[in-house]
């Protein structure tokens, strides 16, 4: 028991070390900023780390790591082996505060069934990895997914379209070799799938996840998203995609991150290696299947901002447009905000209407202290 007292106590007390810094200054946009402790600057998998290395931007308070001081539910006894994939699902359809109690070493849960959050089961679902934990879908299963518009995950609301809840956040994990194209839906998202209230991404990695590869308008090889509250961003904060050959995130278009109508504020990560593989752009050419668009990101909709700061791109391929970012507003009212980050060396496509990245030509744009390069 002390055992495993010890090493909860580990847990908690390195969770809490997340909260330690909080800067009195105040960003551009006027909110409060803080230092974010990231558990996967050294990892001791031997993957790449988590994050830009040369990313120093700011970041929101509410853009930070959520609270897990006091869980809801405490997956394991002390050991990997206590972690099980069924209880970690059954933690999730619970909702709440998730921790792991395996151990200060790394260790990894395969999947062979993805875990659902259910809408009704709690308002905030917060999965936290401590910076040892691996999910993995072993290449042929989705990681995560929650969805406020599907029936069997209970509706909450008349309006499941725009709802405030359930607000997922994951936050010091791994996921590796999620699988979304055995999954029904066909959107994509190996590693997470999100539909409705809210989702943020904190201190993760994300290696050889996998969406459809082929389509004008699927993908995310790593996370598909819609329909956030509110047209509220989705925060992506020191998270690696790919970064190194071999363990990029692969789908038809976004190979690392696709949406539809999202907006996303992204903080000091890295995007490499990830892959568009589909052929034919959107809509797609005669006699082709469609898509192959955004090497790293394909963001498509209509009002939506999609900011990146202190963040690096390089070594994402497509077959069709954007090599490293697709952002195409329908309506033309969207923005693209580009600060103190590099895009270089992405390979293919073309429509690119500044390096790197395909959008229309009138899309307001702001690029500050940053490079450019094809």
């Amino acid at each position: 028991m002390k055992k495993v007292q010890s090493l909860l106590s580990f847990h908690l007390a390195a969770s809490m070390a997340l909260f330690l810094f909080v800067q009195c200054d105040e960003n551009p946009a006027g909110s409060q900023t803080i230092i974010v402790s990231n558990p996967l600057t050294e990892p001791e998998d031997g993957f790449p780390p988590a994050g830009n290395p040369d990313g120093a931007d700011l970041i929101p308070a509410a853009a930070g790591p959520e609270d897990v001081s006091e869980p809801d539910h405490i997956i394991g006894t002390g050991t990997p082996e206590s972690c099980t994939p069924e209880s970690f699902i059954d933690a999730v359809a619970k909702g709440g505060r998730i921790v792991f109690n395996g151990g200060t070493e790394p260790f990894t849960i395969t999947l062979t069934q993805t875990a659902k959050i259910f809408n009704d089961a709690d308002s905030e679902v917060v999965i936290d990895g401590g910076g040892v934990v691996t999910l993995s879908g072993g290449g042929t299963t989705r990681i995560l997914y929650m969805n406020t518009c599907d029936k069997v995950q209970h509706w909450t609301t008349s309006h499941c379209d725009n709802q405030d809840h359930p607000r997922l956040t994951v936050q010091n994990l791994t996921f590796i070799s999620g699988n979304a194209t055995t999954d029904p839906d066909g959107e994509g998202g190996g590693a997470i799938f999100a539909q409705g209230g809210r989702l943020k991404i904190v201190n993760c990695r994300f290696f050889g996840n996998i969406g459809p590869a082929t389509g004008p308008d699927v993908g995310g090889g790593a996370v598909r998203t819609f329909m956030q509250y509110n047209n509220q961003p989705v925060y992506v904060v020191n998270c690696t995609f790919g970064g190194a050959e071999g363990l990029g995130n692969i789908a038809s278009n976004g190979g690392a991150l696709s949406s539809i109508g999202v907006s996303w504020t992204i903080i000091n990560c890295l995007f490499s290696y990830n892959e568009a593989i589909g052929n034919g752009g959107n809509p797609q050419q005669g006699g082709t299947p469609g898509g192959g668009s955004g090497g790293a990101i394909y963001n498509d909709g209509n009002t939506m901002t999609l900011s990146i700061a202190g963040s690096l791109f390089e070594y994402n391929k497509v077959n069709a447009y954007g090599a490293a970012i697709f952002f195409v507003t329908n309506d033309h009212s969207g923005d693209i905000r580009i600060t103190n980050s590099t895009i270089r060396d992405n390979i293919g496509g073309s429509w690119h209407t500044l390096p790197g990245i395909a959008m229309h030509e009138d899309t307001r744009r702001s690029v500050v202290n940053s490079e450019l390069e094809n």
